[in-house]
């Protein structure tokens, strides 16, 4: 993208970003440590929550407002107990089977499930073989049925297949490729905001 991460980041919470999610599967944990305060530090002013992918521990050093888990990642019941009742704390699902074991955990353990992916996307390799639309319309239905919690869709979503994400479920979206390889961050970042919105107006969401 050849832009730094802060360019990118402010441009899109202008644009109507409403939460970040920072994920670094490369970095040391000082090098994490020092980019997840540089990004709060910057959030702080809009007041956008700052997410931290995998990393409780990073989380809990730089004081963020919530931490996003993997399948593979520490149990949530421990990352809850660390991160106390008030952090935002999210689950990725890959499989109706993962998403139903997410809807027996006890209420106030997880509050959103990250749907990955919808569509294959290159930025998330290691995921399974995606939900599509049929398979987030079937999860939608399980959690409506269940716990009610809200669905995030990530993984190969852009302006041209957001709102029909959005009517078949998904109640937030988090996308990398179509704000960071966007030519502009902002206006990309605003075109999902009025999709979100609008999706919302019509109840869809």
């Amino acid at each position: 993208m050849g832009r730094p991460l802060a360019e990118v980041v402010a441009r899109a919470v202008a644009g109507g970003v409403s939460v970040v999610q920072l994920r670094e599967k490369h970095a040391g944990t000082r090098e994490f440590v020092e980019l997840g305060r540089a990004l709060l530090a910057l959030l702080a002013p809009s007041g956008v929550p700052l997410i931290i992918n995998d990393r409780i521990d990073v989380a809990l050093a730089i004081g963020a407002q919530g931490a996003h888990l993997g399948q593979g990642d520490m149990p949530v019941a421990e990352a809850r107990r660390l991160l106390g009742p008030d952090a935002l704390l999210g689950l990725s699902v890959e499989t109706l089977d993962q998403l139903r074991e997410g809807e027996a955990l006890p209420p106030g353990m997880v509050d959103y499930y990250g749907l990955s992916p919808i569509f294959l996307t290159s930025t998330k390799t290691d995921a399974g073989p995606g939900w599509g639309l049929v398979g987030l319309a079937q999860a939608r239905a399980e959690v409506d049925a269940g716990t009610q919690r809200p669905l995030v869709a990530i993984g190969g979503i852009g302006p041209g297949n957001a709102a029909s994400v959005l009517r078949c479920g998904a109640q937030g979206l988090a996308v990398v490729s179509a704000i960071c390889s966007a030519p502009d961050p902002e206006t990309a970042s605003r075109e999902l905001a009025e999709t979100l919105r609008r999706e919302r107006g019509r109840g869809s969401v």
